[in-house]
């Protein structure tokens, strides 16, 4: 009985380092296909972040932006990062992912995190100014999953309403 119970555990661990494995292996060489993938798991995922997503005590922000084409607002969840008083973003599947292309056509975004609003606008930049300032398991992750590009969220200046 206990046999059979070790191997079922060591084959569910073993599936998971596959998964991982092939995770990494995706998102280092930018698979399309295997990116692909994941966006479709991520819509799903995605929602559930919405719930809490940009509220206090949530680990992920919520960027509001419009579409480049069809003017239509969208919030997309994403995690991000201090940097001094303007926000760091990875960007792990690169800068051509839409919710970046309506936020950099517009020039600029609403950012929603702990429960605040910030008008940001968006500046892409490379590992070598974003790592630092990073914690040291964040810039392993980064590193691991091959990400090279990043995005500053530089805070506008102070409109009225008392956002940022």
């Amino acid at each position: 009985m206990w046999v059979w119970i070790l191997w079922v555990v060591a084959g569910l661990v073993a599936l998971g380092l596959v998964w991982f494995g092939a995770l990494v292996v995706t998102m280092r060489t930018k698979n399309q296909r295997g990116l692909a993938i994941i966006r479709r798991f991520n819509r799903v995922t995605n929602r559930a972040a919405m719930r809490d997503a940009g509220e206090s005590g949530s680990s992920t922000a919520v960027i509001r932006h419009v579409g480049r084409k069809s003017g239509t607002p969208y919030s997309t969840p994403i995690g991000v990062y201090p940097k001094g008083d303007d926000f760091l973003v990875y960007l792990p599947y690169g800068p051509a992912v839409d919710w970046l292309r309506n936020v950099r056509a517009a020039g600029s975004a609403e950012l929603r995190v702990a429960g605040q609003t910030h008008h940001v606008a968006p500046q892409i930049v490379g590992p070598d100014e974003a790592l630092p300032h990073l914690s040291a398991r964040d810039r392993l992750v980064a590193r691991l999953f091959g990400v090279t590009d990043f995005l500053v969220l530089e805070r506008a200046p102070v409109v009225s309403g008392g956002t940022t």
